[in-house]
């Protein structure tokens, strides 16, 4: 890549490397590196070599050398899922890698999805109204993603948004409803702390990742 963007400064006319674009993956778990290093590397390759996509895959040891991580101690299988959703929220929604992982935050949360464990440490920024916060806001909600982000902006031209709209626009409500005011919201003096948040939405997950086992299949 380095050598290409070297190329293309002295001939114009170089043809494009890998045209459609490079990819990369990272394996999880075979060194001790925290969450933060890693999506730190990820960031790097993101703006400074143009890559597509970096891919994040768990290490399953399968060997008896002592150099090497012990058989059974591959990385919980949500490990690979909050990076991910980290790289999303990179790529998508806006986020500065430093806002999600820090020298005070190295590890993702495995209990909750990065923009949802963001919000609760930023809970000052919050609640937002609804009817009149901008994309950009809007889209660090828990519970809105992009899609529903767009249909909310179109969607309150027209008039100010209730629950109940909000609802069959598409957006997880029981997990957005601490982090927002619309219409029909009830008027609260405190915001609740992030520490009872957090159990409440816990309590009402149905997480698929909760329901099966966090690690990796053998490979034999």
């Amino acid at each position: 890549i380095i050598q290409f963007k070297d190329e293309k400064k002295i001939i114009r006319s170089t043809p494009k490397f890998v045209p459609a674009g490079q990819s990369t993956q990272m394996v999880i778990g075979a060194t001790p590196e925290t969450d933060m290093e890693i999506m730190y590397s990820a960031n790097e390759y993101y703006k400074n070599y143009d890559l597509k996509r970096v891919y994040y895959s768990g290490y399953i040891p399968i060997s008896y050398d002592t150099r090497m991580p012990m058989i059974g101690s591959q990385p919980p299988l949500l490990r690979e899922n909050r990076l991910y959703q980290t790289d999303w929220l990179m790529r998508f929604y806006g986020f500065d890698v430093h806002e999600i992982l820090n020298v005070k935050n190295p590890h993702l949360d495995v209990d909750i999805d990065p923009k949802l464990s963001w919000a609760l440490r930023n809970m000052e920024q919050f609640p937002i109204d609804i009817n009149t916060a901008d994309y950009k806001m809007i889209l660090r909600v828990p519970g809105i993603g992009v899609g529903s982000a767009n249909k909310i902006v179109q969607a309150r031209k027209f008039g100010k948004l209730r629950s109940d709209q909000l609802k069959k626009i598409g957006i997880a409500y029981n997990r957005a409803k601490y982090f927002i005011r619309c219409a029909d919201s009830v008027f609260q003096l405190n915001t609740p702390e992030a520490f009872t948040v957090k159990n409440l939405i816990l309590s009402e997950s149905n997480s698929k990742y909760l329901k099966v086992p966090q690690n990796q299949l053998s490979l034999f």
